[in-house]
């Protein structure tokens, strides 16, 4: 099995976002704010670049639906303001 730049780019991806949970978990971050939303959607982001090349149904929509909901997340801090 070869590693490309966009397995590595996916692998990041899944990176950020379970760094971003672990954060959450721990009290270091704060979903209400943009940057959990924000680290989220970059993560989704990133898989879905990778699922470009190596195409996964589940993979694909699970990732698009973290991206609509980071991207709500993110439409969400910054209006309630």
């Amino acid at each position: 099995m070869e590693f490309s730049v966009f397995d590595l780019i996916g692998a990041v991806g899944v990176a950020m976002i379970i760094a971003t949970y672990l954060l959450l978990q721990t009290g270091r971050m704060d979903a209400a704010k943009p940057a959990y939303s924000v680290l989220n959607a970059a993560g989704a982001s990133m898989i879905l670049l990778s699922l470009v090349f190596d195409f996964n149904l589940a993979a694909f929509i699970v990732e698009f639906f973290w991206l609509l909901i980071s991207i709500y997340g993110i439409v969400r801090s910054r209006f309630s303001h």
